[in-house]
């Protein structure tokens, strides 16, 4: 059987695609890897096409690869009712094809699945349910010769019964962490921030110190303060922490009030990321840029969002 593999967005490795990679090559079949969307010149056919889409703002990419090749099959969460791995691979099927990244040195995976939290914005409540534990670090690790990172696709990484297990095991072997999807810094105990800071916690890259969590409504100001009073009393300085800021979601949003979240954050050190939810919103995008190039500690954005709608008047 040829079997083509397709990731439709995200930087990350796809873990679903991974496992669908590692199902296909264990029964022998040719699997190609991709993220085009349209057919190459010489592409042969296919017997089975698959598809991952995180972000619903990658439909367009979605429909224009459903129209170059017919009956794939389409999961995610950027897709409506997308399927899961479950649905059409073997049940206990978890294998992972790491060739498939071959740039790509850490071992990847969930320690759990779910959120204690039910954000309405978010899918993994709906789709994944209560927070439960899954896999250990040992199960998730490839294993002597590959390299001690860890890169953590967990939600709710302290919400799972078995959290000091795994800060246990992670502590324990020598791992370097990546907590990629965020800690729920609102929900932090003071046990939890003390454990956090018993590892060595890293960014994507894992090249600099790096704790991800997210302030996306202007109502949890004290509960977030609270958590980064707890992180900073453990020994994480709030220059490690890196807080998504969800914009252009609230219909109550003002530019005042995103800018409160903004500043109060950038006096505590932390760094902000905008995450915009409606693409088609270009003052946000051009607000996102801004704080991610970090051209906020020089041009105010005032400045800088004039510039760029007077260049984008003379182009």
């Amino acid at each position: 059987m040829r079997v083509r593999v397709v990731q439709i967005d995200g930087k990350l490795p796809n873990l679903a695609l991974m496992r669908i990679s590692a199902h296909h090559r264990g029964r022998g079949d040719d699997v190609v890897f991709t993220r085009r969307v349209t057919r190459d010149l010489f592409e042969y056919d296919y017997d089975r096409v698959y598809a991952s889409a995180i972000f619903s703002f990658s439909r367009s990419r979605l429909d224009r690869l459903v129209r170059e090749f017919q009956d794939v099959i389409c999961g995610g969460t950027g897709v409506d009712r997308g399927l899961k791995v479950e649905d059409v691979l073997t049940v206990g099927d978890h294998e992972l094809d790491y060739s498939i990244y071959p740039g790509f040195e850490p071992s990847i995976g969930f320690t759990q699945r779910g959120c204690r939290m039910k954000c309405r914005f978010c899918v993994v409540p709906a789709k994944e349910g209560a927070n439960h534990s899954v896999l250990t670090v040992e199960q998730i690790w490839r294993g002597a010769g590959h390299a001690k990172k860890l890169l953590l696709l967990d939600n709710d990484f302290f919400g799972q019964e078995h959290w000091r297990e795994r800060i246990k095991e992670i502590r324990e072997g020598g791992f370097k962490v990546c907590l990629s999807q965020g800690i729920n810094v609102r929900l932090i105990t003071d046990e939890a921030a003390e454990a956090m800071a018993s590892v060595e916690y890293r960014d994507d890259q894992f090249r600099r110190r790096r704790l991800y969590t997210a302030w996306d409504n202007i109502g949890d100001e004290q509960r977030f303060f609270d958590g980064i009073d707890r992180l900073n009393a453990a020994g994480i300085p709030s220059r490690h922490v890196m807080a998504y800021m969800l914009v252009g979601y609230d219909r109550r949003e003002t530019w005042d009030r995103i800018f409160h979240r903004f500043d109060r954050m950038v006096e505590r050190g932390i760094l902000p990321y905008p995450m915009v939810y409606d693409n088609a919103r270009k003052d946000l995008k051009r607000f996102q840029r801004w704080v991610v190039t970090g051209l906020y500690r020089a041009v105010p954005f005032s400045e800088y969002d004039a510039g760029l709608k007077a260049r984008s008047m003379t182009a």
